[in-house]
């Protein structure tokens, strides 16, 4: 006779487990193939995958769906790229995006419908619960597929901006992978994060306006009353204040962004401020006329152009 699991081991697994449970774990609980049967020939259970059930009616929620792909994956699987990027709030993902998932390459799963399966020969340790990758981990397995610079910068920036990692934990990750994709981006973006730029618009910024054409190093993210400015120039009273958003939703946002340039305004401080269609699209344009404010200011350098066509060569 079936008698099935204790009721407390039984609750405890399906808390746990977000109601998917694998057949290994039924029989070790006592529930026969035969049980399992009736529970979904019933339509108490049914079949999520091979060798996994759901214990419940209706459609199953997204973290059953990941404790499914786990269990079907087996021992040392971990969610893993996209997946695993919205567990640490990295990226965004639709309702039924399919679960990305990290195995041992030992594991004798297949390609199932629903499951992006990965394999690696150096499975990292489990990370919370449902296990996942690392942080660092994470970002650099998305990195690596990423298509666009940006893509790379904003997931650099908003991992160690939100402490999901940190600068130190990125660059041990990389010594593990010297042929990581965009790896020299990677670690430059690091270093520049560490440097106090907050946000990919920042490394932009730092990258193709300030580093490129050779002007003063600002101070990041200086502290200004209330207020925290994105790049200040110290001794040439400019400050650099840059928007990622396409536009204010809020009017609270309108009010601190007024209130912090008024607040400049009052000190004697020229303020500029650039979205991404500037930094991305024409940052010749934005050296320029940050160049030509700093002069008037007192700079005595000079900027570089970047190229033939560069606009500071035309301002100079």
């Amino acid at each position: 006779m079936d008698d099935g699991p204790e009721p407390s081991d039984w609750l405890a697994l399906l808390e746990r487990q977000a109601g998917a449970v694998s057949r290994a774990q039924l029989l070790a609980r006592g529930i026969t193939d035969n049980g399992i049967r009736a529970h979904v020939a019933a339509a108490r259970w049914r079949r999520a995958l091979p060798g996994v059930y759901f214990t419940f009616t209706g459609p199953p929620t997204a973290d059953a769906r990941q404790w499914a792909a786990l269990l079907y994956s087996g021992d040392g699987s971990l969610l893993s790229h996209e997946t695993a990027g919205l567990l640490w709030g990295l990226v965004e993902l639709a309702a039924d995006a399919p679960v990305h998932v990290t195995a041992p390459r030992s594991r004798a799963a297949t390609r199932q419908r629903g499951i992006v399966l990965h394999r690696t020969r150096r499975p990292g340790a489990a990370v919370l619960s449902p296990p996942r990758t690392s942080a660092q981990i994470t970002v650099l397995d998305l990195a690596a597929q990423a298509r666009h610079l940006d893509q790379v910068l904003g997931l650099v920036a908003r991992a160690c901006q939100r402490g999901t990692t940190t600068a130190d934990q990125l660059v041990a990750e990389l010594a593990l992978r010297p042929r990581q994709r965009w790896r020299a981006t990677l670690l430059m973006a690091v270093a520049d994060i560490d440097g106090g730029a907050h946000s990919a618009l920042e490394l932009r910024y730092l990258r193709e306006v300030e580093r490129a054409h050779r002007l003063p190093v600002g101070t990041r993210q200086r502290r200004a009353g209330s207020t925290w400015q994105d790049v200040h120039y110290d001794g040439f009273v400019t400050t650099i204040e840059l928007d990622g958003r396409l536009g204010h939703a809020d009017t609270a946002g309108r009010w601190r962004d007024m209130t912090r340039d008024n607040a400049a305004t009052l000190r004697g401080e020229t303020t500029l401020r650039y979205g991404w269609s500037d930094v991305a699209g024409r940052p010749c344009d934005v050296a320029a006329q940050v160049a030509t404010v700093l002069r008037a200011a007192g700079w005595s350098g000079r900027p570089t152009a970047c190229s033939a066509g560069c606009a500071v060569r035309r301002a100079a």
